[in-house]
């Protein structure tokens, strides 16, 4: 029997079954996949997204060759949940990723602390199979570079024990203490005195796709930059220093470091070019949640990293993929970054194992030039107290969903809402919660059937709360 009709038996079988069919193309056909991940790079941050001081040619480049996604939200306000999200697929109560660090949770709650909430997870389940796991068992090799945040960077909850078949790079922390070698990193002991930390992530990229342009391969490059410390090379910034500053963006070492992580997505595209698998990749380049406010402006959105306002969630991103993208579109459609999950699956021809639940969408129609997608609600959870080094409570617990152009914010300390219509309020200046009753309702009721759906933890109040105001946040300190 000829191989194509063995094939369409085999798939006919399947149906007969019940399994799904996925069609798998040549694993020479397959595209490479390239995820380049900024740390805190705010949305307005790129010159493709409106900076009028970052000089970006090649995020430029590769936005005028893709398409630009104006309402890419990170899943979560901090990094740690935005990355469990980004490799399984799913919502925060299923990783049990919240946010960064420990936390204080369960039956540590601090007695300033008004509620009680749950124990975050510093690590990925071993039961869930990641995005890197489930394209490795398609065939693909898989390369990890950088910051990954989800646990020690050895054993089980590390990069290799998650489906990356080679990790550089990596921390247990979710920072470097410095930029310039040598950096306390343990993967990169052998960096000479000096050497700029942003390069050398760059320099092990374009190895790894010069050692496997053979084969179908998925490369994360989870950049430090531009997190602080606020550190750039001397050469970069002496440029930066003799041009005037810009309206939106002042911040000149800022703005280097941003010129050094551009030039080196212009090496790795100069290095898919080389390698001949330009054509067959598809490049995606975001950030893990919003700028931090001492270094960038969001404006006109509020909010910075830490806020489920728009400045702490939404995010620069860009996919490009010769002969599938059209260049140069932007897209309004609202989309969050775990999405990537079953969108890449979808381009890969890789099946999702039917017994683990994922919560994105595919971006396949919008990538083909489908206007929208099926409107849906999109959810940020974060029911943990934020806490800076000090103890101090950054931001309290809250909620948010997004639907069409309404989002609601929740705060569980007092239970108020907040109404925003993003359409016309980008900024979230105006709070139409007193005025729309009703839409208040609809998505209050939405977020709650979200909350049992996905098994969300309630929380409750502490009864061991002693009443101190320091337990709320310096903006809200300020109004007592």
């Amino acid at each position: 029997m000829p191989a194509t009709h063995r094939i369409w038996v085999h798939c006919l079988l399947l149906l007969l079954l019940g399994e799904a069919v996925v069609w798998a193309e040549p694993a020479a056909r397959r595209p490479n996949v390239v995820l380049i991940l900024a740390d805190d790079m705010g949305w307005r941050d790129p010159g493709f997204m409106g900076s009028d001081y970052h000089r970006t040619p090649n995020l430029d480049r590769l936005a005028a060759e893709g398409l630009v996604f104006d309402h890419a939200y990170a899943n979560g306000a901090v990094c740690a949940p935005t990355r469990a999200a980004l490799l399984s697929g799913m919502y925060a109560p299923r990783t049990g990723v919240y946010a960064v660090g420990g936390g204080r949770g369960g039956d540590d709650a601090a007695a300033a602390q008004p509620l009680l909430t749950p124990r975050n997870a510093t690590s990925l389940d071993p039961d869930i199979t990641t995005l890197p796991e489930a394209l490795r068992e398609a065939g693909y090799v898989t390369g990890h570079f950088g910051k990954w945040h989800l646990g020690r960077p050895a054993g089980p909850s590390g990069p290799e024990a998650n489906g990356f078949d080679v990790s550089v790079g990596a921390t247990r922390g979710g920072g470097t203490k410095t930029y310039f070698a040598p950096y306390g990193i343990t993967t990169l002991r052998d960096a000479p005195d000096g050497e700029y930390l942003t390069n050398r992530l760059t320099d092990e990229a374009v190895g790894f796709i010069k050692d496997h342009a053979d084969r179908p391969f998925f490369l994360l490059l989870s950049h430090y930059a531009v997190h602080t410390p606020i550190e750039a090379e001397p050469d970069v910034l002496a440029k930066v220093k003799a041009r005037p500053v810009g309206r939106l963006h002042d911040h000149v070492e800022y703005a280097a470091m941003i010129e050094s992580l551009d030039a080196g997505v212009g090496r790795l595209l100069r290095a898919l070019d080389e390698a001949g698998v330009a054509e067959n990749t598809v490049v995606v380049f975001t950030s893990d949640n919003g700028g931090h406010r001492r270094n960038t402006s969001m404006d006109p959105l509020k909010g910075a990293k830490g806020s489920l306002s728009e400045g702490g969630i939404r995010v620069p991103c860009v996919v490009r993929y010769p002969g599938v993208v059209e260049p140069g579109r932007r897209t309004d459609e609202p989309v969050l970054l775990f999405d990537l999950y079953p969108t890449l699956m979808e381009l890969a021809g890789a099946a999702p194992r039917r017994s683990q639940p994922i919560d994105g969408v595919t971006w396949g129609p919008l990538l083909r030039g489908q206007a929208s997608l099926k409107t849906r609600s999109l959810v940020w959870y974060a029911p943990v107290y934020n806490l800076s080094p000090s103890g101090r409570v950054i931001t309290a617990p809250t909620a948010a969903i997004r639907r069409g152009r309404w989002k609601l914010v929740h705060r569980f300390e007092d239970g108020a809402s907040e109404l925003y219509d993003l359409e016309n309020d980008p900024g979230e200046r105006h709070d139409l919660a007193g005025a729309q009753p009703g839409m208040v309702r609809t998505l209050s009721r939405q977020l709650e059937a979200w909350r049992r759906a996905t098994d969300a933890p309630a929380l409750k109040a502490n009864p061991d709360y002693d009443g101190s105001p320091a337990a709320a946040p310096r903006e809200q300190r300020r109004r007592r």
